[in-house]
């Protein structure tokens, strides 16, 4: 009889055991969701949650004992940089079972085993139902949030107020639009010029053959002497 004994041998020796809970748990941190027996899932959750626990303090001591647990390189990794800080801020309770049926063949007791915060369909589901959830009013509460909406009417009139401001000074500002230039008519095509007729010189004067009179020349007196010189 198994009276008073927490651990549970799963019918293999400790070191059979211990093998196959840290390749389970390296498993666990790859994939974040596996299949197994129920009472192996048990087992694997008292395994895996205080390396979970200590992989939140990142040092060198805390990789070098974890290591010493899953003894692989990958899952050490996956722990310290993906997993310990999505864990963060939940105190225990890293993993979830799921039971799965019973097994064909032998009937044994099927059940799935995953990281609480890596499941998207979970937590999708629990987002609107928080989000629906409403605290009973209280008059502290009331006060609240009427001082609340004042303080936020308040504020939206002043914005509204900065804001036609602003576009009437953005209006005043803004130069006009140039006014779009008229369409012009095609301008007609232009006529071919027109070919300069010669101009014939003008031809010389002809001579009548009669000399042009002289102007009459006006002869100059020297006067008169007068007296004895």
């Amino acid at each position: 009889m198994r009276h008073n004994r927490s651990i549970n041998s799963l019918g293999r020796k400790s070191g059979h055991r211990k093998a196959m809970l840290a390749n389970m748990a390296s498993s666990l941190i790859l994939h974040k969701r596996i299949e197994t027996t129920l009472e192996k899932a048990k087992a694997l959750r008292m395994y895996v949650e205080p390396l979970i626990t200590k992989s939140k303090e990142d040092t060198t001591h805390s990789r070098r004992i974890v290591f010493s647990y899953l003894k692989q390189k990958e899952a050490v990794a996956e722990l310290f940089r993906v997993v310990a800080p999505k864990v963060a801020d939940r105190p225990g309770g890293y993993t979830r079972i799921i039971k799965n049926g019973f097994r064909l063949g032998d009937g044994a007791n099927m059940a799935y085993i995953e990281l609480v915060d890596f499941n998207k369909a979970v937590l999708e589901a629990d987002a609107p139902a928080k989000e629906s959830v409403k605290k009973p009013a209280t008059r502290r509460s009331r006060s609240r949030k009427s001082a609340d909406k004042s303080v936020e009417t308040s504020v939206e009139a002043s914005t509204e107020a900065s804001a036609e401001v602003g576009t009437e000074e953005t209006e005043a500002k803004a130069p006009k639009a140039p006014k779009a230039p008229k369409a012009t008519k095609p301008a007609a095509k232009k006529a071919a010029p027109k070919t300069a007729s010669k101009v014939a010189p003008k031809a010389a004067p002809k001579s009548t053959g009669k000399v042009a009179a002289k102007a009459p020349v006006k002869k100059v007196f020297a006067p008169r002497k007068t007296g004895n010189a």
